[in-house]
């Protein structure tokens, strides 16, 4: 169907990334998968045609855009092209959105050039060993002395946490016994600060390449000047870009879900079993139709809600829904491709097999299936 919500700069920018893509990233996944993360000089190789600025103020160097559409169309094409770029995501789509929004004035003159040519690039810090999504159980603290915080704690499974200079550490800074979600905030821990430590790189199934590491801070003195917004309220800035975060996870798994559909398409038309390409079978015909009428009902409602997320109308429970639909159909898309490609769908040498272990974590991060089936049911009022 039709997509009727770009333009020609719209358009114009696809292809330079497209192009970028092709030139600088396809060449070199496989090199990145063994090394474990992709290298900060990349990022500003990304800064270069845009898009590590795209919604930072002009003021800072930044392309100033309003709009998500633009950051929608970069990782549209990151997954087109079956590759990553490691914690970029993260940093533009769930980490970014709480500097523009909390930062003030002295921040944004420290950092947001920085973020703008991609020489600074950022990561948030909320889970710990043992809590889960319980954010409002973390045992991470911070303690005021004078003009700075004493931080102590871990946090685990942190994507960018490797690469990243700024780390947004959601600690607790006092205790309400009436009321678990009061009393947390958010504190920069910039790299090179006395006690923060990065622990080992985990090893994961998928998205090799990028980065997950664990986080330690002992005793870290994060000055005053480095909270972003109120202290004692993080709770509540934390949920204010969900809605964006979970989006942006179903615009990937979207187009990863949209490349395996094409390299399953190509390779049973080149594969011939019993004399004859795999694709004359109705098997596969009846397969493959069906995934691109689930990647028609994806499509839809991503476009819908990035018209409504611009619009400043996207609901949480919205959101919820189209991530859940579209990370589900992810998973069930890539699997039945993979099956397509048979045995060989199986090796490492083919991008599938990349796709298939990626796209797992789809329904786990940024609230699983689960969190998102709950959320819905709130809006119905169940």
């Amino acid at each position: 169907m039709e997509r009727t919500i770009f333009n020609e700069d719209h358009q114009a920018f696809r292809e330079v990334v497209r192009d970028f893509l092709d030139s600088e990233v396809v060449p070199n996944m496989d090199k990145w998968e063994d090394l474990g993360m992709v290298p900060m000089d990349v990022y500003r190789r990304t800064a270069d045609i845009g898009i590590n600025g795209l919604q930072i103020p002009e003021e800072y160097g930044g392309g100033g855009m309003d709009s998500f559409l633009f950051n929608m169309i970069a990782f549209e094409e990151i997954g087109y092209a079956a590759t990553s770029l490691g914690g970029l995501q993260v940093h533009l789509n769930t980490v970014l959105p709480y500097f523009l929004d909390y930062c003030n004035e002295e921040q944004r003159q420290r950092w947001f050039p920085g973020f703008a040519d991609g020489s600074l690039l950022a990561s948030i810090a909320m889970t710990e060993p043992g809590t889960g999504s319980d954010l409002a159980g973390m045992a991470t603290t911070a303690v005021r002395d004078g003009d700075d915080f004493i931080l102590n704690g871990s946090k685990t499974f942190i994507t960018g946490g490797t690469n990243a200079q700024l780390v947004i550490v959601v600690a607790r800074t006092s205790t309400d016994s009436d009321d678990r979600r009061h009393g947390l905030t958010l504190l920069v821990v910039e790299d090179g600060m006395a006690g923060f430590t990065r622990g080992r790189k985990l090893e994961k199934l998928g998205l090799r390449s990028s980065d997950t590491a664990e986080l330690s801070f002992v005793d870290v003195r994060v000055p005053a000047a480095n909270v972003l917004g109120e202290v004692g309220k993080a709770f509540s800035m934390l949920g204010h870009n969900l809605s964006q975060e979970r989006l942006s996870i179903a615009i990937t798994a979207q187009a990863t879900a949209t490349a395996a559909h094409k390299l399953a398409i190509d390779y049973v038309n080149e594969r011939k079993v019993f004399g004859k390409p795999v694709s004359h079978f109705q098997n596969t015909k009846f397969v493959l139709a069906d995934c691109a009428t689930n990647l028609a009902a994806g499509q839809a409602m991503i476009d819908q809600a990035v018209v409504a997320l611009d619009a400043g109308k996207l609901s949480p429970a919205d959101a919820a829904k189209v991530k859940l639909f579209v990370t589900e159909a992810q998973g069930r898309i890539i699997d039945q491709c993979l099956q397509m490609h048979g045995g060989y769908g199986y090796m490492r040498e083919y991008p599938i097999s990349r796709l298939y272990a990626d796209a797992r974590v789809s329904r786990i991060f940024g609230g699983t299936s689960e969190v998102m089936k709950v959320v819905i049911a709130k809006s119905l009022g169940l």
